[in-house]
């Protein structure tokens, strides 16, 4: 149904200069959709959520979020960098806040939203320590939490757990998740990883090498909990695997 659908991209490119990197792409995330986008290093995944969030504009076509063109003032976005983006200046409870406070909400609300999605993301007696303190998961924490506290009607995750080791992804993984059902925030998920994007998400995009297409939007019906070992895990896995090695 199109009232179902959060975000609508149709036929966007993207060139820088004379290089194409994004050629005519189209597709629709629905509302609390979580979907993973899985391609090449450098076939342009940043790129597209770039787009989405204006640092880059479109050469060409549209990105539309609730039937409108894409407007930060008015569509609560939030973004999850690669990179580690806490305010080493600031406390845990601060930096949670600082995307309340820049949005006007008024101190009560605030107090509430930090200690709720605190309490989700286990960071409660942390609350007043600064990010030096703290452990890279424990760092990831307060930047989802962050995230969360705006309760961001489209949430852009550009591969937020590529720096860590396997038991900490999966764990940062289920307390995502969780905050996903718990929210119903539509989620876009970048990642390299082929497992992740199997155990995260209802929907894979599959993408080609530059100039950058879709190969496939492959629908993942697994029941959750899921379990990396379990046959039909690991043939999802596989068939996502198959499409990828022959770029």
């Amino acid at each position: 149904m199109t009232d179902n659908i959060k975000v609508k991209v149709r036929n966007m490119t993207k060139k820088f200069g004379d290089l194409l990197v994004l050629d005519d792409i189209s597709f629709d995330v629905h509302k609390g959709e979580f979907l993973c986008i899985v391609g090449p290093t450098g076939c342009g995944k940043t790129t597209f959520l770039n787009c989405i969030t204006k640092l880059y504009e479109p050469t060409s076509g549209e990105i539309l979020v609730n039937n409108e063109p894409v407007n930060l003032k008015k569509h609560n976005v939030a973004y999850i960098f690669q990179e580690y983006s806490t305010m080493p200046w600031l406390t845990v409870e601060q930096n949670v806040a600082f995307g309340l406070e820049i949005k006007g909400v008024d101190k009560e609300t605030i107090r509430r939203e930090v200690d709720e999605v605190l309490e989700m993301v286990g960071l409660m007696d942390y609350r007043n320590y600064y990010p030096v303190e703290l452990s890279t998961s424990m760092i990831q924490r307060v930047v989802i939490a962050r995230a969360f506290a705006t309760k961001p009607e489209l949430l852009l995750m550009d591969e937020p757990y590529g720096q860590l080791d396997v038991e900490l992804r999966f764990k940062l993984e289920d307390e995502l998740l969780k905050l996903w059902k718990k929210t119903g925030t539509t989620v876009i998920f970048i990642t390299h990883n082929i497992e992740e994007a199997v155990y995260l998400s209802e929907n894979i995009l599959v993408l080609t090498n530059k100039p950058t297409t879709i190969k496939r939007n492959l629908e993942n019906h697994l029941p959750r909990p899921r379990n990396v070992v379990d046959p039909e895990f690991v043939k999802v896995r596989n068939e996502v695997t198959e499409l990828i090695k022959w770029w």
